[in-house]
């Protein structure tokens, strides 16, 4: 293996004044409540607004500034994302009356959520699609009450209008306009004009990632996320230009981004890297994207393919391209990764937006231990079980021996009243 180009160490950073920032906002936010989030509101987002909840007229206002096209667009995506959620739920099914031992009938239910928050960044970008793969699946889930959250573009007292009909289109049953710490804050604990939620999902900043952190418990989260990333594999016989589109699509999103390309092509690595400095001096969000590139991306030469997987396999990316001749030569030996793209056409970005797997993913090597979101996100797996007279009576002396042996009499009580 050798480092064509080097990035920056991220070190560990000190995060004692977030976690204490953050936690001020929570203690804010359940001593204050609705009033503590308009003044954030005010503070981050120069937003006046009062009402917290955005009316029907609100979303209908902004579905009046969306063409048709824009409109037909999201409804496309949207039916992509709802398909394969829909078939992802079918392979999910009912245990009844399993039967380990004679007359003993265990099974599982599988049960949505009662509600959950989506959250849905705004920032430097309108991340309207974000609504689509956060609700989407909330919804085939069959979530009872799915509410979605985004702040104001700041400056104004509204979410943007496109962020504010994806997420209608969606299908939210409530949308407020409140976002960063705040936001978690008011969900996971509720105020007044917000009654608080089972579970939140959805990416954010350090402050809203660091609110999950500090409220799962009192809320379940899907993951805690950092900033994003994408892994190349190359063997070569791809186009260097292509592979250098697609680690600018990732170093875009936030200067800390990372992209990586890793291929067993000395002369195609310096390609690549060559066409990276090319797209820059012509892309409009070069001033976020060249410092990510600069800072975070990283090129690395192996010998093999396998040595390949084996690398990224550390790395455990959020993103993971395979732009080789034969990829499927690769896959069975890739296992940490949040979202795999095969072959030179599949682009990344196209996962992003419309193909239909979803783009909420684990970063920062999460994807180790958890995949991104997917409608299973929403449903809990529930035990049950029953016994005939006689089974009851066959199993409660294994029952109690166990339990005297563990010195809990009560436990071993239990079982015996049974005989």
């Amino acid at each position: 293996m050798r480092i064509i180009k080097k990035s920056k160490e991220r070190t560990a950073e000190d995060n004692r004044a977030l976690r204490d920032a953050v936690t001020s906002i929570i203690d804010d936010v359940c001593e204050n409540g609705d009033e503590a989030l308009r003044q954030y509101n005010e503070k981050f987002d120069d937003c006046h607004r009062q009402s917290l909840r955005v009316s029907r007229e609100e979303i209908e206002e902004a579905y009046s500034r969306m063409s048709k096209q824009e409109i037909d667009d999201l409804k496309e995506a949207k039916e992509n994302i709802e398909r394969f959620a829909a078939v992802q739920r079918r392979t999910m099914t009912e245990i009844e009356d399993f039967s380990p031992r004679p007359g003993i009938y265990l099974g599982h239910r599988i049960i949505p959520v009662s509600s959950c928050c989506c959250y849905v960044p705004g920032g430097g970008y309108p991340l309207y699609s974000t609504a689509l793969m956060l609700i989407t699946p909330a919804k085939v889930a069959g979530v009872r009450r799915i509410v979605a959250c985004s702040p104001t573009v700041r400056g104004t007292s509204k979410i943007h209008y496109k962020t504010l009909v994806a997420m209608d289109l969606a299908g939210a049953d409530e949308i407020y306009a409140v976002g960063g710490a705040q936001a978690i804050a008011a969900f996971s604990y509720g105020t007044k004009e917000i009654r608080p939620v089972d579970l939140i999902v959805g990416p954010g900043n350090r402050y809203v990632t660091e609110a999950k952190r500090q409220c799962y418990g009192q809320i379940g989260i899907d993951f805690v996320a950092g900033p994003s990333e994408v892994l190349v594999i190359a063997d070569g016989s791809g186009n260097a230009s292509t592979i250098a589109a697609d680690l600018l699509a990732q170093a875009e999103h936030d200067p800390n981004a990372k992209g990586i390309l890793i291929t067993t092509k000395e002369d195609f690595a310096y390609a690549v890297i060559k066409e990276v400095e090319r797209q820059l001096d012509v892309l409009s969000t070069a001033g976020i994207a060249r410092k990510s590139w600069e800072d975070y991306g990283e090129v690395i030469l192996v010998d093999t393919l396998e040595a390949a997987a084996s690398l990224s396999n550390d790395y455990a990316p959020e993103h993971l391209e395979l732009n080789c001749e034969r990829p499927k030569t690769v896959i069975n030996k890739l296992y940490n990764y949040g979202s795999l793209f095969i072959g030179g056409n599949t682009a990344e970005v196209f996962g992003d937006y419309a193909s239909g797997t979803n783009h909420t993913l684990p970063t920062v090597r999460a994807s180790r231990y958890t995949g991104g979101v997917w409608v299973g996100t929403f449903l809990k797996v529930c035990t049950h079980q029953s016994m005939t007279p006689e089974a009851s009576k066959a199993i409660a002396p294994l029952v109690a021996r166990m339990a005297y042996g563990e010195g809990l009499e009560g436990h071993a009580k239990a079982a015996e009243e049974r005989l």
